[in-house]
């Protein structure tokens, strides 16, 4: 396999981040909610200031990954989510498509994972949209099906997600 590697980002990254989720997105996402809203979500929560709000006052961690030198994808992530605050939330964990299948998602949520121990939360969580092919991912890597959740992200559209966690192995 080829070196892999993530590296930390910083806010000089997200206009790599916001090119990186433009392309995956638009390639993944419009057989699953169509793409009038991957472009609105895509408006929403991948523009400048946006990005630049969930680094600086949201605390996400964004870490971009490199794949023989090259950007491949990104992850987000913040500690101490749920009720008692012991929960890592993956926010994004995005691979350009001809990246997937190589083992590379499995190191990434095998990297946030490490990062919540040292960070004494007790597992991960994340959501993921109902008819994504990647649910198939996240039940192999061990994540369960903890509710499902309709979020209204405005124009009309919903996000119609399960949650998803599972302890730290």
């Amino acid at each position: 396999m080829a070196p892999f590697e993530l590296k930390e980002a910083t806010t000089n990254d997200i206009a790599l981040i916001s090119r990186l989720g433009h392309d995956i997105w638009r390639e993944v996402y419009p057989p699953i909610i169509g793409s009038a809203q991957v472009e609105y979500m895509l408006e929403k929560m991948y523009n400048y200031a946006a990005l630049e709000e969930q680094m600086k006052d949201l605390g996400h961690k964004f870490f971009i990954a490199m794949y023989s030198g090259q950007d491949v994808g990104f992850v987000s992530f913040s500690f101490h989510h749920g009720e008692l605050a012991n929960r890592t939330r993956i926010h994004k964990l995005y691979l350009l498509p001809s990246m997937q299948g190589k083992g590379l998602g499995a190191q990434m949520v095998k990297y946030v994972e490490a990062l919540s121990k040292e960070n004494n939360d007790v597992k991960l969580e994340l959501n993921v949209n109902k008819n994504n092919p990647a649910l198939h991912f996240y039940n192999r890597l061990g994540f369960a099906i903890e509710k499902d959740v309709v979020i209204d992200i405005g124009n009309g559209y919903v996000m119609d997600d399960y949650v998803m966690f599972r302890l730290h192995q």
